[in-house]
Order: C-alpha cells, then sequence, then structure tokens
C-alpha cells in the first residue's frame, strides 16, 4: 500500500493510499473547523452547516443527491466534531469520480434553501431534545463544560435550541465563507484508488474554493468543578475526569498504554474490580480525549445509587494502584491491544481514509505504520507508571453526576484524595 500525496493551487491537499485488493474507495472531505471555533453567536453552526450541506445544491435536490449515491450502491455521511468536520463516501471504485463530484457539489454549490432550512432545524431541534433525554450523553456534555467552563471545547457540539431556531441562510454563508477554505481542507481516499485520477477529479470539483482563511481558535483552559442533577432515572450516571494531554504531547502513546490497563476492556483493573470482584457496575471505562492544545482523562460508569460512593473509591484506589505499579503481563496485553487495533483499522479503507485526514490535518504529515508500532514496541512500564503519576500529581477533578440521587462525596472530599496521594 502506498501513500501518495498533493496540493491544489488553492491549498486542497490530497492524499491517497492504493488498497489493491478491494472492489472499493472510501473518499471524503476533512476540514479544520467544529464546535470550539464558533464564537458564543454561532454556537451550533458548524453542526447546523453539516446538516444543511446534503439538503440541495444548484444542480441537485435533496433527493437527487441520496439518489445518485444510493442508484450505484454507495453510502454517504458527515459528522460534525469539536475540531474537525468531515463529509465521506464509500462507492464501488469505478464509482469514484461520483463520489467525489458529490462532495464537492455540496461543499461548493450548497444553496441552502430557506424552505430546506427550516426542516432541518426542526430535525435539529429534534436532535438536541433527544440528545436531553439520553442520559450517557448529557453527563459528557456537561463533563465537558464543567471541565473547561465558558469556553467554546466546554460547549456543546449541536447548539443552543434558542440559538439554532434564529440562524437565516445568510449566516451559513457567511459562516462557510469564513472557514471552508483550502488551506482548511484535506481529500483523502483509501481503497482501489488511482491518485493521479483523484487529483484531477478534486482539481474539478473543489478548484472554485478559495484559500483564504478566518481561523482563530480560543484556547482551552481546564477548569475543574460538577455538575449534579437528580433525575428519575434507575442509574446514577457518573463520569469523573481531568486534565489530559494533546494530540502532540509525547506521551501519547504511554497515556493509551496506561488507560488501556486501567480501564481499556474486560481485563481491566477497573473492570475486574468494579464489576466481577464486586458487581457494582454493568461496565466501566477509562479513556483519553486529545484536542490540539489540551485534552481529558475520563473515567464513566454507571451504577445504583447506593453504590456510587464505592464506585468512586474504586476508580480512585486503581489510578493510584496503577501509577504505583504495572506487570510485564499488563503491559504486553496493553500493547497488544494498541497494536491489533492499528492493524484492524488499516484493514479498513474507511478508518484508513480517517486516519490520513486527521494526520495531516493534525500534525501536517501522514504517520506511518512502522513509526507507530515502533513507539508502542519501546514502551516501558517506567513510561507507564511515570505517566500515571504525573496525572495524580495534576488531577483536578471535573465531575458529571446525573440520576436519582446526588448523594456522592462531594467535590472538595474527591479533590482532597488526590492532595492526600501526592503527599
Amino acid at each position: 500500500m502506498t501513500v501518495q500525496l498533493s496540493q491544489l493551487p488553492n491549498g486542497i491537499r490530497v492524499v491517497s493510499e492504493d488498497m489493491p485488493s478491494l472492489e472499493t474507495v472510501s473518499v471524503g472531505a476533512w476540514v479544520n473547523v467544529g464546535a470550539r471555533y464558533e464564537s458564543k453567536e454561532r454556537h451550533g453552526l458548524s453542526h447546523m452547516l453539516e446538516h444543511m450541506a446534503f439538503k440541495g445544491t444548484k444542480s441537485r435536490n435533496a433527493l437527487q443527491i441520496a439518489q445518485a449515491v444510493e442508484d450505484v450502491g454507495g453510502y454517504i455521511n458527515a459528522y460534525t466534531g469539536r475540531e474537525q468536520t468531515a463529509y465521506y463516501a464509500r462507492m464501488l471504485k469505478s464509482d469514484l469520480g461520483l463520489a467525489v463530484d458529490i462532495l464537492g457539489d455540496i461543499l461548493t454549490q450548497s444553496i441552502f434553501d430557506p424552505q430546506e432550512l427550516e426542516r432541518e432545524r426542526s430535525v435539529i431541534l429534534q436532535e438536541i431534545g433527544e440528545t436531553n433525554d439520553v442520559p450517557d450523553e448529557q453527563v459528557f456534555d456537561e463533563l465537558q463544560r464543567v471541565a473547561f467552563p465558558d469556553q467554546p471545547l466546554g460547549r456543546n457540539i449541536l447548539g443552543e435550541a434558542e440559538l439554532v431556531e434564529s440562524y437565516q441562510r445568510e449566516v451559513l454563508i457567511d459562516y462557510m465563507g469564513d472557514f471552508y477554505s483550502g488551506d482548511a481542507m484535506i481529500l483523502a481516499a483509501a481503497g482501489r484508488v488511482d491518485h493521479e485520477q483523484l487529483v484531477a477529479l478534486a482539481s474539478d470539483a473543489f478548484g472554485a474554493i478559495s484559500s483564504n482563511r478566518i481561523a482563530q481558535v480560543e484556547k482551552g483552559r481546564f477548569q475543574g468543578g460538577e455538575f449534579r442533577k437528580v433525575k428519575d432515572l434507575e442509574q446514577v450516571h457518573y463520569a469523573l475526569a481531568t486534565l489530559g494531554i494533546n494530540h502532540h504531547d509525547p506521551d501519547l502513546y504511554a497515556a493509551q498504554a496506561f488507560l488501556g490497563i486501567l480501564g481499556g476492556g474486560a481485563s481491566s483493573r477497573l473492570f475486574q474490580e468494579a464489576r466481577e470482584k464486586r458487581g457494582l457496575c454493568y461496565g466501566i471505562s477509562a479513556y483519553g480525549s486529545s484536542y490540539a492544545d489540551t485534552g481529558l482523562i475520563t473515567f464513566y460508569a454507571s451504577t445504583a445509587p447506593d453504590k456510587l460512593d464505592e464506585l468512586n473509591d474504586v476508580i480512585l484506589d486503581q489510578l493510584h494502584g496503577a501509577a504505583s505499579s504495572v506487570s510485564e503481563e499488563e503491559l504486553a496485553r496493553a500493547k497488544a491491544q494498541m497494536k491489533a487495533g492499528l492493524a484492524m483499522a488499516m484493514e479498513s479503507s474507511s478508518s484508513r481514509c480517517e486516519q490520513l485526514a486527521r494526520n495531516l490535518l493534525i500534525y501536517d504529515r501522514v504517520i506511518s505504520t512502522e513509526e507507530i508500532l515502533s513507539k508502542v514496541d519501546a514502551l516501558t512500564i517506567e513510561d507507564v507508571c511515570t505517566f500515571g503519576r504525573s496525572l495524580i500529581a495534576r488531577f483536578s477533578p471535573a465531575l458529571s453526576v446525573l440520576g436519582p440521587s446526588n448523594d456522592l462525596a462531594s467535590y472538595d472530599t474527591i479533590a482532597a484524595r488526590f492532595t492526600h496521594m501526592n503527599q
């Protein structure tokens, strides 16, 4: 498999990886803009724009876009994140031209028809309402808010209902003009793909995009704090987080291994102690979320109200224990999981396509599989435990608790546990 990279005159980078054994191709446009790029007055615009891109262009209405893809058995979708927005498709290799043409059409020729906007506004409001009804989504939105209060990075991705109700097509057009520029966009493809053909198709479909860009991002400032809400549910949903690491931190792989040992699967310390030995919860996890300049380390589980304090103690105790000592067997298992996950992703054209685009947006280069594997293989027990100790040393809790009881130890009591650990 060979990675090739080109750049169009307007700044769009075109990257591909040919996977000769496949009969399909995954292709997508990744744009370096997401919820954290929004001002308070523009909250939710990235997500609304993603929705509206599929609702009609100068040459195709919404139905014709869907039919053009499905007539050839293809698939098209999009998502909005905090730092990127993606539009992607998967089709037979012979339909690459159609996929690129449709992606270019929706990103350069969308008309934002007022009637379609009103219908999609209603859909987004339904989505916001649905999220508010799902506790394990609401608890994470609130966790993000208390971790990064009064900042774009702390706001949810969908936006506030009052603002969504107010946006008109001119606001969407202005926002797209500000952020959807060539130097902020990657066109990536993986699967059975000819790079020179892809570049020619991209030039035709995306050549009209401007290279100018207005992009100012407020630096993320982790603060910590708490959200507690009593709600009539069967279980309490509990999320605990602290300051994590950014994409460029040299401890990125050590952090992944440490969190895998702590709460990355059924053999992890948290799963074994909290579920298998004590029966406190059905599932429990520990994971990291990295951004350009900051990050979060998060622990999550749901449990019965009278088990919440015990569950919290288990998380804190296991965190301290893993930072103190990791076995060779645990490290070997964590490395195997990391390498297997990478190998499985490499066999998926969709995953590889996204990895290519994100590599370029985040690191300004494509990171080879060999480089990743060498860093994973080089990890030592001391690397992993050192990261764990540094995590505890800077631990300042962000808490989000939602359910039938808020009978959890106070924020100050939980924070004091970490102060005691560091003495």
